[in-house]
């Protein structure tokens, strides 16, 4: 029988080679000889895709593009992100292959109090965490955008947010999902007045034709064209939001506005079978599960193995990882996490020792780590332009629309971030995450995050990829990646089926289909505990084919609202 002593000894004891952390070392791949001459764009609404080739055809390039496309989805997809939320955005700059991270997660307020979010029991209240102005950390969003239109883009800041400002003053019709999520979240907007008059109008449940007019949003986003980050973090808007948070029972203040900074940061990079993945460093968790997960599979072949076996192993390595990401993950500036042993290959070889070839671990003979269902409640993009920049994309307000608070007079709903603190370590959180005390709350931190953007890079093809989907993010982006070594175009990859594991709670949710009869039913005999549940993931794909210098572009079928396009 596998104990935890034997296991953590078995994985260190192919540490004491290690030197410097393995991801640090690597170099990038060489990129294709010339830019594919062509765009590709790849979003959850047809609109913010649209409106990405709209401010390319001014001019501008895959960063503009970027912020069209984020500031549009902040307009017509509420429920999974906005200005009032933050973002993780990879980049790649054609020009000198340089790729890089940028860091616009949301931070805690000085006056955090981690008494508030604690129940009588002892257990998290989530209520709190998730609903009013107390679960809304300062947001990220319009310093994140600001902030590459500066550094990176071409167009001025007024040119890329156009858009976004046409479609709030003139209105859109909302889809089935958003309304769908108002219903989901009926009964928190209406505890809000600004809330209740943009979502429920004359008190009721809208229906589809709807047209949504948002002016004070419009003119929130004018003052970010206008003046930049300061444009929302101080000035009119900054007073309208302090004064609404305070007013609701919150504790946002003008200096928790005015200190907030955007983060650059070195991304973390893998190989795997010949490609080189980039992805997000903390305080995303998923970049360094990802990893963790490919280093572990990067000792078998699994292209010779049965599908039951091959699933096996990836759950597995899964499994680890997570009981890993739960255990060290945190923010990068107030913790101090292991990572050269987390992304070392001896550290990989020593977890790989512990997985039985045809037995399931029960995630408590692993060493305990200080559920509900995964959700969508976030959004991802991926572009390519002309001359090949890259940006992949993650954002969100956790939960759908967020807090559901609006700032009376902004129109921004604020994100319901504190809840992804552990804010009592060791108990879950809305995706049934554990955390420990290097993800707990305090003022300034940023709270961990599953968001994934990714790009690989091979000698032929290179892939912009990322998804939504809570806890499942990494596992999803994980199964993107792997389809893409074997072979798959950026539709297959989109549509495939999913599973997932998360160390706890121990079982393996899984997609209808995913696995034929003959293959659950050895997984079973194997010990994993399966469980269906309905389809999930939003991804957005976007890829480039080195020999044909084509792009191709995917948006995930399983929403019919996004769009991936290639022009």
């Amino acid at each position: 029988m596998l104990r935890a002593p034997s296991w953590r000894a078995l994985a260190a004891s192919f540490l004491l080679v290690l030197g410097t952390g393995q991801a640090a070392a690597l170099e990038a791949p060489a990129a294709a000889p010339k830019g594919p001459g062509h765009a590709a764009i790849a979003s959850a609404n047809y609109l913010a895709t649209n409106a990405g080739f709209e401010v390319l055809g001014k001019g501008g390039n895959a960063f503009d593009a970027a912020i069209a496309v984020a500031s549009t989805l902040a307009v017509v997809e509420q429920q999974s992100s906005g200005i009032g939320g933050g973002f993780l955005a990879l980049l790649h700059r054609a020009s000198d292959r340089r790729d890089i991270f940028i860091d616009a997660r949301e931070t805690a307020p000085k006056a955090v109090d981690m008494k508030v979010y604690v129940g009588k029991d002892g257990k998290p209240n989530r209520d709190v965490s998730t609903t009013g102005p107390l679960s809304a950390g300062i947001p990220g969003e319009p310093a994140g955008l600001a902030w590459i239109a500066a550094h990176y883009g071409k167009l001025p800041l007024s040119v890329s947010l156009a858009p976004a400002i046409r479609i709030a003053k003139e209105g859109y019709r909302p889809d089935k999902r958003f309304i769908g999520a108002i219903e989901d979240r009926m009964d928190a907007l209406a505890r809000y007045p600004a809330s209740a008059a943009i979502y429920l109008p004359g008190g009721k449940l809208p229906s589809e034709g709807w047209t949504l007019r948002q002016p004070e949003l419009a003119r929130t986003l004018e003052r970010i064209a206008a003046g930049g980050a300061d444009g929302f973090y101080k000035g009119e808007t900054a007073k309208l939001l302090v004064s609404a948070s305070r007013s609701a029972g919150g504790n946002w203040t003008a200096a928790d506005l005015e200190a907030y900074k955007v983060k650059e940061r070195e991304p973390l990079r893998v190989d795997y079978k010949g490609y080189r993945i980039v992805t997000a460093p903390p305080p995303s968790s998923g970049g360094v599960a990802i990893a963790e997960i490919l280093n572990i599979l990067s000792g078998y072949d699994l292209t010779k193995l049965d599908a039951a076996h091959a699933a096996h192993l990836t759950i597995e390595s899964m499994r680890r990882a997570f009981r890993d990401h739960n255990e060290y993950l945190g923010d990068p500036d107030f913790v101090k996490m292991p990572l050269d042993m987390l992304l070392s290959k001896y550290y990989a070889d020593g977890l790989r020792a512990t997985i039985s070839p045809d037995k399931a671990t029960p995630s408590d003979l692993l060493p305990t780590a200080m559920a509900p269902e995964p959700g969508m409640h976030t959004t991802h993009f991926s572009v390519i332009d002309a001359d090949g920049n890259m940006v992949a994309s993650t954002l969100t307000v956790n939960l759908e629309f967020g807090s559901a608070f609006v700032a009376k007079g902004t129109g921004v709903v604020l994100n319901d971030e504190m809840d992804d603190f552990a804010l009592v370590p060791g108990q879950p959180n809305a995706f049934g995450l554990r955390g420990a005390l290097a993800n707990a709350q305090e003022p300034g931190k940023r709270m961990l995050s599953s968001m994934s953007p990714s790009f690989v890079f091979g000698a032929d093809r290179t892939a912009v990829i990322g998804s939504p989907g809570g806890s499942t993010i990494i596992t999803q982006v994980l199964e993107g990646i792997l389809a893409f070594v074997d072979g798959k175009s950026a539709s297959e990859i989109t549509a495939q089926k999913r599973f997932h594991h998360q160390y706890l709670p121990d079982r393996v949710d899984v997609e209808p289909g995913v696995f034929d009869e003959a293959t659950t039913k050895a997984l079973t005999d194997m010990g994993h505990v399966l469980r269906n549940r309905s389809p999930w993931g939003f991804m957005n794909v976007v890829t480039w084919d080195h020999r044909t210098n084509t792009l191709d572009a995917a948006s995930d079928p399983r929403r019919p609202s996004g769009l991936g396009k290639v022009q």
